[in-house]
């Protein structure tokens, strides 16, 4: 078995735009760590913004500037906005057009070292099962989480800081065609047997999200990973902070919470669960204080929960 030390870093995605500051710091972790692979994916500016076109430059610069270890840095560059379901799905079409597998990261999304070699592990070990669809490196749960191994598995495809393999990837529905078919049928109510509100919760997020009402292309990646059956492995401790929150943000503009707690570590070798299974208590949590009465257009964790 290998050490975290001895485990090779997956490839690693970088997203970005205008954040500069921000984008140092998802860096300077990355420093830590000095993955060998890094894809940089950029969107463009908005013509009608003022200050995004020297804001996006100064971003690129950044990732030039601060990648200064030895590293094979492959760049996609949008000249023009794309606009943020576009960008990171084109993207990472484009960075899975190259590679089996891969670490996403945003340019807010700040992760521990153990996240890599906890994704790096993972990725080899579920590799083939088609069971197991994302691996997350965000726990909402409150923290420590007692899940009785290293990880449990989650039916919630937490993307601030997130891995996954192409065949996976390949499964991403984009325009949500799926959706309308599934709508008219029981398939929602199967997924929250007795808990029609959350049901109804996801309906109105689907609906929405299909009828481009959201710009998320993460809640185009949920419906994705639930209609093909996937589960994703969640640590028991979060391993990822997300520091975009305020005006800049592009969806989450309140306080969030997702924070890494002080003194807690995921320690390795890995205690892996008995079996492939969803944790629905965990996941009953997360509806409950999450998704149940929040507007699907602005995810909001309250901070009180850490």
């Amino acid at each position: 078995m290998k050490s975290p030390a001895e485990l090779e870093i997956p490839p690693v995605v970088l997203l970005v735009f205008r954040r500069p500051d921000l984008t140092r710091r998802v860096i300077a972790a990355l420093r830590e760590v000095r993955p060998p692979r890094i894809f940089i994916v950029a969107d463009g500016p908005r013509p009608d913004v003022p200050g995004d076109a020297a804001l996006c430059a100064e971003v690129r610069a950044v990732c030039e500037r601060e990648i200064d270890w030895n590293a094979e840095i492959r760049r996609e560059f949008a000249k023009t906005n794309l606009g943020l379901w576009k960008r990171v799905s084109s993207g990472l079409d484009w960075v899975f057009s190259q590679v089996e597998d891969a670490i996403i990261l945003e340019d807010d999304c700040v992760p521990r070292p153990e996240f890599f070699p906890f994704c790096a592990e993972l990725l080899d070990r579920y590799r083939d099962n088609t069971r197991v669809g994302v691996i997350t490196g965000d726990n909402f749960q409150p923290q420590p989480f007692d899940c009785g191994a290293s990880y449990y598995f989650s039916r919630f495809p937490h993307c601030w800081g997130w891995a996954t393999w192409r065949r996976a990837w390949r499964r991403f529905d984009e325009p949500l065609k799926r959706w309308p078919a599934l709508r008219e049928s029981e398939w929602l109510d199967s997924l929250f047997p007795g808990q029609p509100r959350a049901a109804a919760r996801w309906r109105q997020i689907f609906d929405e999200t299909h009828a481009r009402k959201i710009d998320s292309w993460a809640y185009g990646w949920v419906f994705s990973c639930w209609a093909a059956g996937f589960l994703t492995a969640t640590p028991r401790v979060n391993l990822v902070e997300n520091i975009g929150v305020g005006p800049e943000a592009t969806h989450t503009v309140a306080d969030h919470g997702l924070t890494m707690p002080k003194g807690l570590r995921l320690d390795f070798p890995l205690v892996h669960p008995s079996a492939v299974a969803r944790r629905e208590t965990a996941d009953a949590f997360v509806q409950s204080a999450y998704f149940g009465e929040t507007n699907p257009g602005d995810f909001q964790i309250p901070k009180s929960r850490w």
